[in-house]
């Protein structure tokens, strides 16, 4: 008995390979983009609470209502956009669930999607489940601005939505002003919609923290994607939400409601007390990382990597062309795991046809002792 595949070019991603092969090798995962410290104790100690007080069962579909409430606080406090609790603020199992979501809820039989290469793996996936078409732009090294004449240039009458992500995995690259005002002036020309992957807003260096609810006719096409397991350091959580205008948020939950229904409820009321008791947690966060990043950095001063700037998100591009040129990128990081116990990500598995460059992605959402022992075997290189 067989099954005709939905989606018959993936496999297991390449995070899950990575992982499997730094725990078989018993080597330093900086490949999967999860911290190896604790939550902050307050977090924890609420879940705990409010789990032994019984909010054990199903939430209300859109989220808990005190936790909605705090998200909506909490864009106004970062992006001075004012949402309704009840009506555009939706919580679900992980961004990724939001993003699965938001695609079907907007893809139709025979649209295209513009997506930016290189890109997170679970965006065309869900397009082609949807039946669109990807369309990839690619971005290119070492900055990995956008070209935005080019993504005029690809728009045809099919063109429905596009997708972006800033801060960008796996790049680091962070939108300036001008980005946003040319994706705004792209979506409004051409009566797009637009999908914000904003899951790691508030990591952002050297920079101005913006976002799609900073521009209101761009908010007003937009859905708006966030996490929690990223902001609090609880992946496992899987916890997130969307943001959207009434009418968008309302097709939204129809089909949110029959994918999770809802989503790990006392951790949503942790949240919820997190967002509104310790606030500081949020506003420094991009210091906390920009520190790690720094650190990170400067350790690895003396190896033969370039290292590629990093604007934002908890990631590190290198480029090993001085050490292994020869070597593909997937190579080179199947190496360096086995045989020097450094796990990384190859960058080349984020385009829709591969790349020659010679770059792999580190994650720096780890110990301050942890960057210190990969950056002492990668020097030695």
């Amino acid at each position: 008995m067989s099954i005709v595949s939905k989606l018959p070019a993936v496999g297991t991603t390449i995070f899950s390979q990575m992982s499997q092969l730094a725990a078989e090798h018993h080597a330093i995962n900086l490949s999967q983009g999860f911290p190896d410290f604790a939550a902050n104790p307050f977090l924890l100690q609420r879940l705990a609470k409010h789990s032994a007080e019984g909010l054990n069962q199903y939430a209300p579909m859109p989220g808990v209502p005190m936790l909605r409430s705090q998200i909506a606080a909490l864009t106004a406090r970062c992006y001075q956009r004012q949402v309704c609790a009840d009506s555009e603020i939706t919580v679900t199992s992980g961004a990724t669930e939001a993003l699965f979501v938001a695609i079907q809820m907007l893809v139709q039989p025979g649209d295209e999607v513009l997506l930016f290469d290189p890109a997170y793996d679970s965006y065309a996936p869900a397009i082609q489940l949807a039946g669109g078409t990807p369309v990839h732009v690619r971005l290119q090294a070492p900055d990995y601005q956008v070209d935005w004449s080019l993504v005029s240039a690809v728009m045809t009458p099919r063109t429905r939505l596009i997708i972006v992500n800033s801060p960008h995995n796996p790049t680091g690259m962070v939108f300036s002003q001008s980005d946003w005002l040319a994706l705004q002036q792209l979506v409004l020309t051409h009566q797009l919609y637009c999908i914000s992957d904003e899951v790691y807003e508030h990591m952002v260096f050297d920079a101005a923290q913006l976002s799609a609810h900073c521009f209101a006719a761009l908010a007003a096409r937009t859905v708006v994607v966030s996490s929690f397991g990223k902001t609090f350091h609880v992946t496992g959580w899987k916890l997130g939400y969307a943001i959207a205008p009434p009418s968008l948020t309302a097709e939204f939950r129809k089909i949110h409601q029959y994918v999770t229904f809802a989503s790990f409820t006392p951790a949503q009321y942790a949240i919820a007390d997190m967002l509104q008791q310790q606030p500081e947690q949020v506003a420094e966060l991009g210091q906390f990382y920009q520190q790690k990043r720094d650190f990170f950095a400067a350790a690895l001063a003396t190896s033969r990597f370039t290292l590629l700037p990093c604007a934002g998100t908890y990631f590190q591009l290198l480029d090993y062309r001085a050490i292994a040129a020869e070597m593909t990128d997937v190579q080179f990081c199947q190496w360096l795991t086995t045989e020097h116990k450094v796990a990384a990500i190859p960058l080349s598995v984020f385009y829709q046809q591969g790349s020659a460059d010679r770059i792999i992605r580190l994650c720096f959402a780890k110990e301050q002792h942890t960057l210190a022992q990969a950056a002492e075997i990668l020097c030695q290189l």
